[in-house]
């Protein structure tokens, strides 16, 4: 959202009613009449012109925290510390802003310096305004529910913005995975629809030993389906919050009873299996579950990157490449040449895999950077995170609708390969030995012949041995 550019007479004449005067520790502001955000966020708006992406950019982020605002809401009330209706007030306001009503009202830039304390103040400001709101009171009459005394109550940015950013991980991740799950099924269905059409293998691009399209695409489908088990592994790790903790884990301005008590809210309203952390000191400072979720999320990317080199290697042709498979025609490929058709979709998954990996690399370098008590930092791995979560399933999704589901493959090619590869020779080794095997192997290429018309020639093996064992079919080990 674009800041609003407030006159000289707006900031200085408190009677006009396209703005409120708002004050904090430093001084006074003028804010927008029209907006839910206060003093803080609007300041954070001037201080932070950086990247032009909002904290509204991650949809997730904002209903995540309106889960823990709410869930401390409920144990503040219990506790005595807020009156019922503030509460009842705050509860309203949480469900609104977790339903989408107000992500217009999050302006602040992903990159803010502060530990994120800008977007818990912007998330403290819209509660607090929307409340006011649903009281019948005017935006801005603090003095009946604050956003830092009451919304904010038993709280810290510090305790609150990591929980939301591993509660917003998670919806992230179950998106995510989804997709993931959604391609590797495509995978195996299409590695069923090829089960026996018998192809040659290739390792360090040279030839190799015979296999099927179906073991080709199963592979993918396996290390796909690796990659969901691994980012499943870590929801229950990011569940782990030090709500509580307030500033630096020691709870300080927080009833000792609010932490056990927060959690067992917030695992109620959110329905994750939320629990509080061991050492609530090292959590508000440790960023390792995030340095092993981008671990997890590049461990994908690689995985994609490869799978999508491979595509575009055995749809490389259509004359002078491997022309293995064919995949849908989406684009046409030259502004110069005729006819030319591109593999867009693999490589537009290979510049999105390129993009994680930096991601990845901005997360480990930002884990480092903490100091002492609290990692300043954590906004950008928030934001690296998110992004790099969303990029990836839009890149799975874009693969399996675009591409994969309408791959076809080339069984004539293939087999004629599979058949007359000098490779096929290595199943010769318990027949003749290496050295004989190798003999006809260069022999074959020398005379651009099949290893089992040489060998049939040379009469050593009988013809229904060397029928047998050179199927490139039964190579291939279906029955393992």
């Amino acid at each position: 959202m674009t800041a609003v550019i407030l006159t000289d007479t707006v900031r200085t004449n408190t009677t006009d009613r396209s703005a409120r005067i708002e004050k904090d520790c430093i001084g006074t502001l003028p804010v927008p009449a029209n907006v839910y955000w206060g003093i803080h966020t609007q300041r954070a708006i001037e201080n932070f012109p950086i990247s032009g992406v909002p904290v509204s950019h991650h949809p997730e982020l904002i209903r995540a925290y309106a889960l823990v605002k709410q869930a401390c809401a409920q144990a503040n009330v219990a506790l005595g510390g807020i009156s019922h209706e503030q509460d009842r007030l705050i509860e309203r306001a949480c469900k609104d802003v977790y339903a989408g009503m107000f992500d217009d009202q999050f302006p602040v830039d992903v990159l803010q310096g502060g530990a994120g304390t800008s977007t818990n103040m912007n998330m403290n400001e819209v509660i607090a305004n929307r409340a006011l709101e649903l009281g019948g009171h005017e935006r801005g009459e603090y003095t009946i529910i604050h956003p830092n005394d009451t919304v904010n109550k038993s709280q810290s940015t510090n305790d609150t913005y990591p929980a939301a950013v591993r509660l917003s991980l998670i919806f992230a991740l179950r998106t995510l995975i989804r997709s993931v799950d959604a391609l590797s099924l495509s995978f195996l269905a299409l590695s069923r629809r090829t089960a026996d059409v018998v192809k040659l293998g290739r390792t360090q691009l040279q030839d190799a030993v015979p296999m099927t399209f179906g073991q080709e695409f199963g592979a993918f489908h396996a290390t796909i389906a690796s990659d969901s088990r691994r980012l499943s592994d870590m929801i229950d790790r990011l569940a782990v919050v030090n709500l509580g903790g307030t500033a630096i884990g020691t709870g300080i301005c927080a009833d000792a009873r609010f932490r056990n008590l927060v959690t067992e809210r917030l695992r109620a309203v959110s329905g994750m299996p939320v629990t509080s952390a061991e050492d609530s000191v090292a959590a508000t400072s440790d960023m390792a579950d995030f340095v092993d979720t981008s671990s997890a999320l590049k461990r994908l990317a690689v995985h994609l990157g490869k799978i999508a080199n491979d595509i575009r290697l055995l749809t490389s042709g259509p004359q002078a490449g491997l022309v293995e498979i064919h995949i849908p025609a989406r684009q046409a490929g030259s502004s110069i040449m005729p006819g030319k058709i591109n593999p867009v979709i693999p490589e537009s998954v290979n510049q999105s895999v390129f993009t994680v990996m930096g991601m990845d690399t901005t997360v480990s370098f930002a884990a480092e950077a903490g100091q002492l008590q609290l990692n300043a930092f954590e906004p950008v791995i928030a934001h690296s995170l998110l992004d790099g979560m969303m990029i990836l399933a839009h890149a799975m999704d874009t693969l399996r609708t675009h591409c994969v589901e309408g791959i076809t493959v080339n069984a004539k090619v293939g087999r004629e390969r599979a058949e007359h590869s000098a490779s096929l020779a290595t199943s010769l080794n318990g027949y003749v030995g290496y050295e004989e095997a190798v003999r006809l192997a260069h022999k074959a290429l020398a005379e651009g012949r099949s290893v089992h018309d040489v060998a049939m020639d040379e009469g050593h093996i009988r013809k229904e041995i060397l029928d047998d064992v050179l199927d490139p079919l039964k190579l291939a080990h279906l029955d393992r």
